[in-house]
């Protein structure tokens, strides 16, 4: 049982059988473009030179329109329990799993583009509840970013990273978390950073798996594989975040494509599932189609195309440059992932690293590529932080 107060209010997923086949009518009536001009056989990763290969998207069409199950992805979320408040006028959505183990501590977990709450959801029991006794446990909070998901979508400008880190401080005082850990990845991990920052009364501290560092550092002194970190992720921005670009600048424009067309919303994120993940060509290869689709067609079922788009609007290149994490920080940085900032960048902002691990295999999308790694790494390093003085009254 969740915590409840007269601000904080059970919901239930419940998609109408009419959209589940207006869906399924949309996939099966989709205009389709020739193939590539890059065709290779698989596996290839230059397969993928263009875009989405055709030849994969009809299959994955073809598997959500005849063979994939979203009732059954309903029914997790509804088993784990799902919840609403209203902070600054915004809906705010929300999984609650509490742990039953007195010495829990409280965690909210945050998502990032193109991903949501589907990220976490296999996730929460072990963190909750875990097998081990030795492991640490939680009270695990999943909040939808503003205009993901359940959540509203705002109707003014304003809800940037800053505003939502500070609203998350607000949702976990309703719970009864006054003191609590934060992780996140992508925005997830900008928001967590803003978190560990601006609310050290309330944070405890931070896991996350990406480390931004501030702007203008040199790279004297780094050694060869830091050095191919910074180069890599300067390619990424330079040649690979067109997606960025056009959602900062104009997201209502790509955001009727979203809303009208499942398949091009399911190509716009499925590229980023592909070219993000640790694979050699098709995401496939770690992560499952079922928990592709269940994230996709949470975005069409909540026609959260546009709305999620515009958090780049908000935000991109946002993170104040002067921000300093004292909080105790766990980082992770996975091989594949977009953004890998060396240690000694890193911790010209996370003050406190107590715990800095970078995996063997993982990319964008660890809880989903490598999930009992994610959520045992998770524990140790939000363990590591609790015993640097989170656990701090």
């Amino acid at each position: 049982m969740t915590l409840q107060t007269s601000d904080v209010h059970a919901f239930e997923a419940h998609a109408t059988d009419a959209d589940l086949d207006d869906l399924r009518a949309r996939l099966a009536a989709a205009r389709l473009p020739e193939a590539e001009t890059v065709y290779r056989a698989a596996p290839d990763p230059r397969r993928w030179d263009q875009g989405v290969p055709l030849a994969d998207l009809v299959d994955v069409v073809n598997y959500w329109r005849t063979g994939y199950n979203w009732r059954s992805f309903e029914t997790r979320l509804n088993q784990i329990g799902q919840y609403r408040t209203t902070i600054d006028d915004l809906g705010i959505h929300f999984l609650h799993r509490r742990s039953t183990r007195a010495d829990a501590t409280p965690l909210i977990l945050t998502h990032g583009w193109p991903g949501s709450i589907a990220e976490f959801t296999h996730a929460m029991d072990e963190l909750a509840d875990p097998k081990s006794a030795d492991a640490p446990a939680f009270h695990v909070v999943v909040p939808s970013l503003p205009g993901f998901g359940h959540s509203d979508k705002p109707a003014t400008t304003g809800w940037g990273t800053e505003k939502i880190a500070a609203s998350w401080v607000e949702l976990m005082g309703r719970l009864g978390y006054s003191k609590f850990v934060a992780h996140g990845g992508d925005w997830g991990g900008v928001i967590t950073t803003i978190l560990g920052g601006r609310f050290p009364e309330h944070v405890l501290g931070i896991h996350t798996t990406v480390a931004q560092a501030p702007p203008g550092l040199t790279t004297d002194g780094l050694t060869a594989a830091e050095r191919k970190w910074t180069e890599e992720t300067r390619n990424f921005w330079g040649h690979h975040a067109a997606y960025a670009k056009q959602q900062a600048t104009r997201p209502q424009t790509i955001g009727y494509s979203l809303v009208d067309s499942p398949v091009g919303l399911l190509a716009w994120i499925l590229d980023k599932f592909a070219e993000w993940s640790d694979t050699e060509d098709s995401p496939f290869e770690t992560i499952s189609r079922d928990s592709v689709l269940d994230n996709v067609t949470l975005y069409w079922l909540t026609r959260t195309g546009a709305s999620s788009a515009r958090i780049y609007y908000e935000s991109h290149n946002s993170l104040d440059p002067e921000l300093r994490v004292d909080v105790p920080s766990a980082i992770s940085a996975y091989p594949r992932d977009i953004e890998k900032y060396p240690r000694a960048w890193a911790q010209e902002r996370f003050r406190q690293i107590v715990r800095w691990r970078s995996p063997e295999t993982g990319g964008h999308f660890p809880s989903l590529e490598v999930p009992e790694y994610f959520v045992k790494d998770l524990q140790e390093g939000l363990a590591a932080v609790l015993a640097a003085g989170g656990s701090r009254s």
